[in-house]
């Protein structure tokens, strides 16, 4: 629920940014009815930055990676009993 407030602080607050910026004229009007789209754009880059960022430098787990592997050995061995031709990997 605290997310959503942020979210709907961020977005009045950008709102009255916009709003404040077409009253006063500081930004010639045809630039600032484009406002919204640059920030649909900026949005989306800092999303593609942070997927890259987060695939990046993605945790890795050594504890679980060899659990992982005593898990496949295990199985291979179940099969192995059943007749079943799990390859030599």
């Amino acid at each position: 629920m605290k997310h959503i407030f942020k979210i709907a602080a961020i977005l009045v607050a950008i709102s009255a940014i916009w709003i404040a910026l077409l009253e006063t004229s500081t930004v010639p009007r045809s630039y600032t009815w484009l406002l919204p789209i640059y920030l649909v754009v900026a949005l989306g880059c800092y999303g593609l930055f942070m997927v890259g960022f987060g695939l990046m430098f993605f945790p890795t787990c050594p504890r679980e990676a060899v659990l992982l592997q005593q898990d496949i050995v295990e199985a291979k061995e179940f099969l192995g009993k059943r007749g079943v031709d799990v390859g030599s990997e």
